[in-house]
């Protein structure tokens, strides 16, 4: 097993992943028509089903992309270190986006 996460992470990094995702053009990304007539079909048919979950699991992850690009959250590795004073309130929306996801699945039930 530790094999397979190895493999894995060397995959991570050499395909430069990580570095793509930082890269992206918010708001280039959300006037391109090529990208915005697709989502916008994908939330309204959600919005016909009554896809609760799915409405809320896509406004939660797009709220943690724009999260995870403030200058807060960025600032909390500063020259190879972790900032003490930061990663309470950082670790607070990460358990916030669990407990979410938790309630969504496994307490409420459709």
């Amino acid at each position: 097993m530790p094999d397979f996460l190895v493999s894995f992470f060397d995959l991570i990094n050499n395909s430069l992943l990580i570095e793509q995702v930082k890269d992206v053009d918010f708001k280039g990304l959300f006037t391109n028509p090529w990208f915005l007539v697709p989502f916008i079909g994908v939330v309204g048919w959600w919005c016909y089903k009554q896809a609760f979950n799915n409405l809320v699991l896509l406004v939660l992850v797009l709220g943690l992309w724009w999260f995870s690009g403030t200058p807060y959250a960025q600032g909390l590795v500063l020259d190879g270190e972790i900032q003490a004073g930061k990663i309470l309130p950082v670790a607070g929306v990460g358990i916030a986006a669990l407990l979410v996801v938790i309630y969504l699945f496994f307490i409420r039930s459709d």
